[in-house]
This record gives structure tokens, C-alpha cells and sequence, in this order.
């Protein structure tokens, strides 16, 4: 069964156009957002979106996109509503200005087959009105499920929009009749073709995904305060009601709450410290593999290319153990790209050592220092602070006023004396 048959919609040819499409993480983020909003808040109607860019001649970057207002019209068909969209186009046109972007294509959900008819009164009314050539990114929630299945690819599929023609008289059960070319009716419809697509992302869209995902990574879900406070009036009754016995108490007090299903929710500085010493392990196992696979591979090179250090780069040749290895160089197979690689790296491994290592040492020692310097000042200040705490029990708990009336007594009886 060919894709045409599968769904009327999608045309049977491919793309011939040499369209290319640049996709932005913040598109993802936005129509993501979107999405999760509208099915918490359990919104009725459709979804649908614009997509701004800018369109180079074949190249079409999908920047930036922003929801939009839908309506009914009088034929029942679901649109945009114009004079919404054609305002809050002309705001996101004022604030993109450098570089001007402008509206290439729109998005909404699809099935994974490809667009419905429903979707082509929206795709009409911006063709016609803002841009002939409109794309649509359809976004297929069903295939999230499948992502771990599919090799990690994105739920998504980006269409361009095609004429095609086709006969109103090419019915079936019409074998019979003659066909005459001039009075056959052709009628022009609208076809969708799938365009390949690349990521591409700028440093202020990877700040914004580097946080997304370290939101989605420490993400714990809190249980409300009025359950936290049930579950410790019930855990302080069923304590009450162990009985007066000793050995029972002991056994209540051994125990202790059951605390396996509390999530501990993680400060931000945590979550930071945590991500940072995990993105730094993971770089030292990296470049430890690395160098392992790089020993592997000189390990296995006949004895005639290997050689030694000799502290200006690989220099001195190690000589062969039997002299002999012309038969190991001629069944060996040699991949000189990489060993030129690996020698380039080496020569540079000198410049990683600093040139004034009298220098570098007072600075990190200097540094070192700071940093105690910093950590002695915060725990000589959580000192104080914890010595002004026990001067504030004590004048409450020692000199209460029935005590301070005593002294006062005793004075008095001793200037009368």
C-alpha cells in the first residue's frame, strides 16, 4: 500500500523542491509548552500554532512560534481568527525586527498518518492571505511513547504544500463512456510531501534547553501540606496507642517512621553542584575511554611504528626484538590518517603544561587560599551565630522573672541589713 492510499492527503511524489528546513529547539519548547498547558487545563478545540523564520531562497529556518485563537466559521470549518491573528502577527513582527522574521508555515497535532482534511481550512486561509508557500509542522503525540523504540527520533513531521491536478471524471464505473480532453473538469488540490529537516540552535536556545533540562532531571514531585500533616497525626496516634510498656516504646522509638516514599526535593545550588560534578565525571570517563582505545590501538601496530618519548615528541625509535617484522608491516593494516592524528596530539600535550609552573603554583595556591579563607569566614560566622542562639535560650530559660524578683529580694534585704 503506497503512502497516497494510506492518506488522500499526502501526495505520492517526493520532494523534488531541494527545500531545506532549519529547526530551532525553541519551536520544540514552545509547541511542547503549549501542548502540556492545553491538556492539563483540559481546553476544548484543536491546537494550533505559527511559525515564524526566514525563508533564503531554499532554506527555511522555524525560529520562533506563538499560539493562536481559533473560530468557527460560517461553513462549520475551523480557522483562525483574523483579526486576532493579524494583530498579534504584526506585535511579533515589531519585536523581531533584527533579523525580520516573518510567517513561514504553522503548526498542530496529527496523527501519525499526516494531516487530516480538517486541517486544510487553517493551511487555505494562510496561503492565501500571508504566505503562498506555507510549511506545517505536524506534531504526532502518539509516536512519544515509541521514542525509546524509533532511535530517539522526534515526534514530528514537516510538510511543504503542492498542487496537484486531478480528474473529476476518473470514476470507477466509467470504463464504457468516452473520455473527451476538452470537456473534462481538472481540478487543482491541495497535496502535502514530507521535507527533511536539521537542528540548529544559537547560545541563548542552549541556555534555555541546558535549564529545561535540568528542571526535567531534578524534577520531584511534593506532596501536599495537608497530607503531610495526616500522615503525621496518624503516625503520632498509632505511637500513642502502642501501649506503656517499655520494651514496646524501645520498639516504636528503634523503628522509626517509615520514610521509603518521601521525595526530597533538592535546592538550587544542589541541583547545580549535582549536575556540575556529574557533567565533570562524565568528561573524565570520556577522555579516560578515549585514552585507553588509544593504547589498544598502538598496543596492536607492528614493533616497526611504535616508538618512544623522549620528552620532545615521538622521536626514538624502539627497535624490533627480532629485527625481523617486514611480514607484520605487510599484514598489518596501517590507517596513517590516525596515526598522524594521534602524533599531532601528542606534540601538542606540551603546550597543556604552563610555561611558568612558579607562577601557576603561587596562583593556585592563592587561590586555594581564598577559597579556605571563605569557608573559615562562613563557619566562623555560623559560630557566632549559633553562640548569640545560646545566650538568647539561656536569658529566657535562667532568668525568668520569678528568678529576676528573688535577686531583687536579696538585694533589698541585704542594703536593709
Amino acid at each position: 500500500m503506497t503512502v497516497s492510499e494510506e492518506n488522500p492527503l499526502l501526495s505520492s511524489h517526493n520532494s523534488s523542491g531541494g527545500l531545506r528546513v532549519l529547526l530551532h529547539p525553541l519551536v520544540l519548547l514552545t509547541i511542547s509548552d503549549y501542548i502540556t498547558r492545553h491538556n492539563l487545563r483540559q481546553v476544548p478545540g484543536p491546537i494550533a500554532g505559527a511559525l515564524l523564520g526566514q525563508q533564503l531562497g531554499r532554506e527555511i529556518t522555524l525560529e520562533h512560534a506563538f499560539e493562536c485563537k481559533l473560530m468557527t466559521n460560517g461553513e462549520g470549518e475551523v480557522i483562525m481568527s483574523p483579526d486576532w491573528f493579524y494583530e498579534r502577527l504584526s506585535q511579533f513582527k515589531l519585536v523581531h525586527k533584527a533579523p525580520a522574521l516573518e510567517l513561514v508555515g504553522w503548526f498542530t497535532i496529527t496523527p501519525a498518518s499526516g494531516p487530516q482534511p480538517q486541517h486544510l481550512p487553517i493551511h487555505r486561509q494562510l496561503s492565501e492571505n500571508y504566505n503562498e508557500s506555507a510549511i506545517l509542522l505536524a506534531f504526532h503525540p502518539s509516536e512519544i511513547e515509541l521514542g525509546a523504540s524509533n532511535g530517539g527520533k522526534l515526534p514530528l513531521t514537516i510538510y511543504e504544500s503542492v498542487y496537484e491536478a486531478s480528474s473529476s471524471d476518473s470514476a470507477a464505473g466509467n470504463a464504457d463512456r468516452q473520455m473527451d480532453s476538452e470537456a473534462e473538469e481538472i481540478k487543482m488540490n491541495i497535496r502535502f510531501r514530507e521535507l527533511p529537516y536539521t537542528m540548529e540552535t544559537g547560545e541563548a536556545e542552549m541556555i534555555g534547553v541546558d535549564f529545561v533540562a535540568k528542571g526535567s532531571g531534578n524534577a520531584a514531585v511534593d506532596e501536599p501540606k495537608s497530607r503531610i500533616a495526616d500522615a503525621t497525626r496518624s503516625s503520632t496516634s498509632e505511637s500513642r496507642d502502642v501501649g506503656k510498656g517499655k520494651g514496646k516504646v524501645l520498639q516504636v522509638a528503634e523503628d522509626g517512621p517509615d520514610t521509603s516514599d518521601i521525595s526530597v526535593s533538592l535546592s538550587t545550588e544542589d541541583e547545580e553542584l549535582i549536575t556540575t560534578l556529574s557533567a565533570r565525571t562524565n568528561a573524565i570517563k570520556m577522555l579516560h575511554s578515549r585514552i585507553r582505545l588509544i593504547k589498544t590501538y598502538l598496543a596492536q601496530l607492528p614493533p616497526s611504528y611504535l616508538t618512544a618519548y623522549n620528552g620532545n615528541g615521538l622521536d626514538d625509535r624502539i627497535d624490533s626484538p627480532t629485527g625481523d617484522d617486514d611480514g607484520d608491516d605487510a599484514d598489518a593494516e596501517i590507517n596513517l590518517p590516525a596515526l598522524r592524528s594521534i602524533q599531532a596530539l601528542v606534540n601538542r600535550l606540551p603546550l597543556v603544561v604552563p610555561a611558568n609552573k612558579e607562577a601557576f603554583e603561587e596562583e593556585r595556591l592563592a587561590e586555594r587560599n581564598d577559597v579556605s579563607l571563605v569557608s573559615l569566614l562562613g563557619a566562623l560566622s555560623k559560630s557566632v551565630r549559633d553562640a548569640k542562639e545560646v545566650g538568647r535560650k539561656f536569658k529566657v530559660g535562667v532568668l525568668s522573672p520569678r528568678h529576676i524578683l528573688h535577686h531583687v529580694l536579696d538585694v533589698v534585704i541585704s542594703f536593709i541589713d
